[in-house]
């Protein structure tokens, strides 16, 4: 067993744990983690400071996340973009294979929170199969992204099988993976996983960073193996209340990003997704935010201000002048030229 699948398995799983090093009561608690399970990886726990900070809100369950509220347990339309099981394919060129079901930290913000766990996916041999046969017939698709859960808690031979898989057929041009292990889990962030990963070129990972708190010598080091082996890095942030949504929260997140040569990428506006009520900020916040970015900081430090429109009708960058708003209600172009109606959510 290596290190990190070592550290994995002293994760946090049980309240009982929890409440041996915070003062809390747990018996609120626990109709939370019935629905919607806890984990957290002995690492992330232990970046904790105290009740209520960054860490804390984003992976210690709380009693809203069962609040009665409008929102969609798949608010993306993922299962009606899903031509087979664990493949979502939103735009022309590119699909995202879950890969994983499985999480290092179950973050409570997750937009697969309400499916990740009820998913009966195929065993990997049976769903790569599936894959591309699906990918051979549609050759328009020339990118291929690895997600979940979290496509890194496979094992490096599961990778090198996917990733060599995918790299033989011929449209398929780029290989991109979405994880947040540099964040909860850097372990995992090892040499052999490195080379492994440097064979497939060209291909992209984007981290998942939404703090400073979250960077440390251990994520630094695990960034750097990556780097090192020339794969370029990109970072998507969620914009999340009472944890970054503050302009000098996130100007410090996307400086720091930089240093550790990670491109900030995307920055989320939350997506509805059922349990997570508490996370969503404003429209008017997050263009607050990016108004106190541009011109304070370098270029290279401003992701785009995106949101993931319901119904998975694709991603649109959100500026100022680009905004129509009627009310609550706004009215976006998404890149099909259609526009759609979104309503903006208050603090």
């Amino acid at each position: 067993m290596e290190l990190w699948e070592e550290s994995l398995a002293q994760s946090i799983t049980s309240l009982e744990t929890l409440v041996e090093r915070f003062p809390i009561d747990p018996i609120p608690l626990r109709p939370v983690v019935n629905r919607y399970p806890l984990r957290i990886t002995p690492y992330y726990f232990n970046l904790i400071r105290e009740i209520g900070d960054p860490i804390w809100c984003q992976s210690i369950p709380d009693p809203r996340e069962l609040e009665t509220d409008h929102l969609s347990e798949d608010p993306l339309n993922e299962e009606g973009n899903s031509p087979v099981p664990g493949l979502i394919h939103r735009y022309p060129d590119r699909v995202v294979l879950l890969v994983s079901s499985s999480c290092p930290t179950f973050c409570r913000f997750c937009t697969r929170k309400n499916r990740i766990f009820r998913c009966h996916s195929l065993p990997l041999n049976d769903s790569l199969q599936s894959w591309v046969k699906y990918l051979e017939a549609n050759q328009s698709v020339q990118e291929a992204i690895l997600s979940g859960g979290e496509p890194l808690l496979l094992t490096d031979d599961e990778l090198e099988t996917i990733l060599s898989t995918l790299k033989m057929i011929p449209h398929i041009q780029i290989l991109r993976i979405n994880t947040r292990i540099p964040v909860t889990l850097p372990e995992r962030i090892t040499l052999r996983l490195s080379k492994i990963l440097k064979r497939h070129h060209p291909l992209f990972l984007n981290t998942h960073f939404n703090h400073p708190q979250e960077i440390t010598k251990e994520s630094a080091e695990a960034c750097a193996i990556l780097s090192d082996a020339g794969i370029p890095l990109g970072n998507q942030t969620v914009l999340l209340k009472k944890v970054n949504d503050d302009p000098e929260v996130m100007k410090e997140l996307m400086k720091k990003l930089l240093t550790l040569r990670i491109r900030p990428y995307y920055l989320h506006h939350m997506d509805p997704v059922k349990g997570t009520k508490h996370f969503r900020t404003s429209l008017n916040q997050g263009l607050k935010i990016m108004d106190r970015l541009r011109g304070y900081i370098s270029g290279l430090a401003i992701p785009y201000y995106m949101i993931d429109l319901p119904g998975g009708k694709g991603k649109v960058p959100i500026l100022p002048e680009q905004v129509e708003r009627n009310g609550k209600t706004l009215r976006l172009r998404n890149y099909r030229g259609e526009v759609v109606e979104y309503l903006d959510e208050e603090d």
